[in-house]
Formats: C-alpha cells, sequence, structure tokens
C-alpha cells in the first residue's frame, strides 16, 4: 500500500489531536488494528475500497467493526465519511503508526526469516540490534523462505545478512574466483 500526501497529512492530523488529547498510544493501537484487519481481511478492503458502496454505509460498518476504538479514531471515521475518502484508511493507519514511532524515537527493524521467528531467534536478532542502534526498536518479521534459514536484518539503511542464501552467494563468488 503506497502512502499518498493525503494519507500523510491525515495521519499528521490526527496524531496532532491524539497528543493534544493524550491518547495518541491508544490511537496508535487502533492503527495497528485496523491496519492489520484491513491487511488481512480481503472482504474488509474491498468493501472499503468499492467506490459504489455509499460512505454512510462504510462508515456506520467501521463503527461497529471497530466499536472499541477512541473518540479521535473514530472521529477520523468521520472526517473519512465527509471527505468520501475510505479508500486511504489503511495508509493513514501505517503513516499513523510511522509517525507515532519517529515521535518516541522508536525505530522498526525488519527482520526477514526463512519461517517466523521463534523466541530464541528473536532473541539473537534483538543481541545484534543492540550493537547496531541505541534507540528503542520494534520488530517486524517477514517471512520469506528463499532466504532458506538465517535471518536479514534491516533497521533505517542499515542492513546485516545472516541468510543462508547470501552464505551461499559469497561462497559461490569466493569459489569461481
Amino acid at each position: 500500500m503506497a502512502s499518498t500526501r493525503a494519507a500523510i497529512r491525515y495521519a499528521k492530523a490526527i496524531l496532532d489531536l491524539a497528543n493534544s488529547k493524550g491518547v495518541a498510544e491508544a490511537v496508535n493501537n487502533d492503527m495497528k488494528s485496523i491496519a492489520s484487519a484491513i491487511e488481512t481481511n480481503e472482504e474488509l478492503s474491498t468493501f472499503i475500497q468499492n467506490p459504489t458502496t455509499k460512505v454512510e454505509v462504510k462508515e456506520s460498518a467501521l463503527l461497529e467493526v471497530f466499536a472499541n476504538v477512541n473518540g479521535v479514531t473514530k472521529g477520523l471515521f468521520h472526517l473519512l465519511f465527509e471527505n468520501k475518502r475510505f479508500e486511504i484508511l489503511e495508509a493513514i493507519a501505517l503513516e499513523y503508526k510511522k509517525l507515532f514511532d519517529e515521535n518516541n524515537g522508536v525505530e522498526v527493524a525488519t527482520v526477514t526469516t526463512a519461517i517466523p521467528m521463534d523466541a530464541a531467534l528473536e532473541a539473537k536478532v534483538l543481541a545484534k540490534i543492540a550493537t547496531l542502534s541505541d534507540k528503542k526498536i520494534t520488530i517486524e518479521n517477514v517471512v520469506d523462505p528463499a532466504i532458506i534459514g538465517g535471518f536479514i536484518l534491516r533497521i533505517g539503511d542499515n542492513q546485516y545478512n545472516a541468510s543462508v542464501a547470501n552464505r551461499l552467494q559469497v561462497l559461490k563468488r569466493e569459489l569461481s574466483n
């Protein structure tokens, strides 16, 4: 999902409002839930993107699906209703999370593994992260069987490749020289 300039503007406005009301973290949790729900539920995603569905229907459905969200988040739903922009909700949620993390000195480390991470690998990765960054880090796990084993860690512009596929590439280069 590409983030649009509009999504960034909405996210900044919602974060400012949430900060002024002291509920930025609660809204961040809402945004995580919303982004995850839209990403994992094709029916919800299609419903939000559908241009023929009336905006009134979209707003009331979202208020029902996300009944327990913060008032600021409900305000976002209403704003998207007024501006007929529900299709950028996922982008706004992702953008909000990014801005929230930046404001709180949290950096996202993307860890690519061949299979979902277990506690042992997560501990290994966190130890490596400690040597690369002094910020608070949240881990995002991406599963890619093509790396065969090990992991690839990316924090900002830095990448640490401890994958089996990478070691095989290095070995192949050394043997061909």
